[in-house]
């Protein structure tokens, strides 16, 4: 794992996991409030076992393409707080996905399947991903909002 990190080039992702920006549109989207933003970008993103995705969001649809290693468990909370976990990989007969969508303003985290392997994913956002976009939740924020999803909430906020 340690030498796919070096290979790709990837760096510490704020919310857990490495990635590398490998696409950005020269393309640019205004959005409804004024800023300008890429059509599209895409990432490689990896994610150790035991490392989680914090929940978060950003402001415009996301597209998970499975790449390599352990299947990955998407985690995600709709607009009206239902939690809904998606499995990107490539055993379709049990219901894993080769690409999961997480649409624009859900709030959502991941983990690897299985122990003691990585996850490598692709991860294209359009419009584009731009940080100022970007939302990490701490654990407090998502217990008060949504106490009924406790477990996922303190699982993937260790």
């Amino acid at each position: 794992m340690q030498q796919l990190i070096a290979s790709l080039e990837l760096t510490p992702h704020i919310e857990g996991g490495y990635f590398k920006e490998t696409y950005r549109s020269e393309a640019q989207y205004t959005t409804l409030d004024g800023q300008s933003r890429s059509l599209a970008t895409l990432i490689y993103f990896m994610l150790p076992s035991g490392n989680y995705s914090k929940f978060h969001k950003i402001a415009s649809d996301e597209i998970w393409i499975y790449q390599a290693g352990s299947p990955l468990l998407i985690h995600m909370i709709n607009q009206e707080g239902k939690l809904h976990t998606a499995t990107l990989g490539l055993d379709v007969a049990n219901g894993q996905q080769p690409q999961v969508c997480i649409p624009a303003q859900t709030i959502f985290g991941a983990e690897v399947l299985d122990a003691h392997s990585y996850s490598l994913t692709s991860c294209m956002v359009a419009p584009g991903f731009d940080f100022n976009d970007f939302q990490l939740y701490d654990k407090a924020e998502l217990m008060e909002r949504f106490a009924d999803l406790a477990p996922i909430i303190l699982h993937l906020h260790q």
